[in-house]
């Protein structure tokens, strides 16, 4: 056969199926654009690489960053849209005004309208991340109230991605859903009862344009064999990053390793993002990434950890480098800045019984980290020094300046204890309770590395969500959100919910403009 019979033999030999929207990925901006799609009388499927939806958004602590909205009016929160402009302002680098107008102005009509449909809001207290103006004390990120899984549909049920603690280890999820999960769920639920469809289990190869150019649907792969899913309106991606594929983290400079981060196995590898690239998309990796630092595990990954009580963390030489109660993002900056940083060692004492004195999602059993050598333990700093590598006599005097500034109550090298973050975790009883003395035989060290929360380079889009091309016209019918664009915050870490409230913002604009 020639060239062009393979063609139409593989053409006849794809299954097409019509839809009005494909949405690719199945995380909260996916969910969110999937049900105002189908709730405008779309026909909309959702397709999910995995067998279950939710990717990361299902593992995180649900917060979603929507400023000015009602929830926050109805706690009285002294929150605003200005107050939410001027921070964003304040705290990000040259931002673009069109995105972060759309942001701000779009995020209280889309709380409003996902209230109206019986999807919940309650405020969760949470520091922002930045002493700067506009910022509100204690948080403005909200998130929706906890659901029974028996009070699910059937087909949403069995499809919530576990959490993280779970999921690693091939455990099924809890029957009260909360956090991330909840909010999966409730989209998902709210979704179906819309008439909208899931598949799960298809891995999206590519996209299907017509002769113009226009993008007309996806390309997936069944086991039996190639499928076409035509979207008359529009596709939006909203499939995460690439933070699982070692091979695009080096060709865009994302430090850290794939092993390490906390998306779940067998997603985020960045397909949807290069075969976008592939039909003329613009990208952009500038932003890099939201990272943390990732408490190591007997198995090689990381566990997102923040909130640390009490202790410190060291590099290679047995010294601090930075303020261990920065925001994780912040705080994984850092570690990134000098190969002598990762893996770091977190050192702590017993005033916790031999426990990680921070939340580590999941921490993993302290008897196993020992037995790996990813926790070492020891009654003098020296014989830690010693049993981790780390240079004694530096690691002895660093511990004696830290300990001799807790018992003073100021870090004049990190400021430690000095913003209303360092302090929001924070359980001391000293004069600066972000500062406790480590002083409280046996020691412990804890290996750490630089984890991820996905990556935050990709497409670029306009204001609504439309993927553009290199010259900056849109690329037709091709719409994209959450990881898989280039962020609007860039290579900042706002708040709370930065990552999920813009994902939602940024489908239900787009899907807005693809009904037109």
């Amino acid at each position: 056969m020639d060239g062009r019979c393979d063609v139409f033999y593989l053409r006849a030999m794809t299954q097409a199926e019509q839809y009005d929207v494909v949405v690719v990925g199945s995380g909260g901006g996916a969910l969110t654009g999937a049900l105002l799609a189908a709730r405008a009388g779309l026909r909309t499927v959702v397709v999910e690489k995995t067998e279950y939806i939710g990717g990361t958004s299902a593992y995180s602590g649900g917060a979603c960053w929507l400023p000015g909205t009602d929830v926050q009016q109805r706690a009285g929160l002294p929150d605003s849209t200005d107050a939410a402009r001027t921070y964003l302002n304040a705290v990000l680098s040259d931002p673009d005004q069109d995105k972060l107008e759309a942001f701000v102005g779009h995020a209280p009509a889309l709380v409003a309208e996902l209230e109206a449909m019986g999807i919940d809001f309650v405020p969760v207290p949470f520091a922002e991340y930045f002493d700067a103006p506009g910022r509100v004390p204690n948080g403005r990120s909200i998130q929706v109230s906890a659901v029974d899984r028996a009070d699910l549909p059937a087909e949403v049920a069995p499809l919530v991605r576990p959490p993280v603690e779970l999921d690693r280890v091939g455990q099924g999820g809890r029957s009260s859903l909360t956090g991330g999960q909840a909010l999966i769920a409730r989209l998902a639920a709210a979704y179906v009862e819309a008439g909208g469809e899931i598949r799960t289990n298809l891995p999206v190869t590519g996209y299907v344009t017509d002769d113009a150019g226009r993008v007309v649907g996806a390309a997936a792969m069944t086991p039996e064999g190639p499928v076409e899913l035509r979207a008359e309106r529009g596709v939006l991606v909203a499939a995460g990053g690439f933070e699982r594929n070692p091979e695009m983290r080096a060709a865009h400079g994302v430090p850290g390793d794939a092993a390490w981060t906390m998306a779940p196995a067998g997603t985020n590898t960045g397909e949807p993002i290069e075969a976008a690239i592939a039909i003329g998309a613009a990208a952009d990796f500038g932003g890099v990434g939201w990272f943390c630092p990732g408490l190591e595990q007997p198995s090689g990954a990381g566990s997102f950890t923040l909130g640390f009580r009490s202790g410190l963390m060291v590099d290679s030489t047995g010294r601090r480098y930075a303020n261990e109660s920065l925001p994780y993002d912040r705080f994984g900056r850092e570690m990134a800045k000098a190969p002598e940083r990762i893996p770091s060692w977190y050192i702590f004492d017993d005033r916790e019984g031999g426990q990680l004195p921070a939340i580590a999602i999941p921490q993993g059993d302290a008897d196993e980290h020992l037995a790996a050598g990813t926790w070492v333990k020891a009654d003098t700093i020296a014989e830690l020094a010693e049993a981790t590598g780390l240079p004694v006599d530096a690691l002895v005097e660093q511990v004696e300046r830290f300990n001799s500034h807790a018992e003073q109550g100021v870090d004049p090298d990190f400021g430690r204890g000095q913003d209303e973050y360092d302090t929001f975790f924070a359980v001391g009883t000293g004069p600066n309770k972000a500062l406790t003395p480590c002083d409280k035989a046996p020691f412990y060290a804890a290996r750490f590395v630089l984890s991820d929360l996905g990556t935050k380079g990709g497409l670029v889009t306009d204001a609504v969500g439309r993927v553009l091309r290199e010259d900056g016209s849109t690329l037709p019918g091709l719409y994209a959100s959450s990881n898989s664009t280039a962020s609007m915050f860039g290579g900042v870490y706002p708040a709370p919910g930065a990552p999920l409230g813009s994902a939602m913002v940024f489908a239900s604009l787009a899907v807005r403009d693809l009904i037109g």
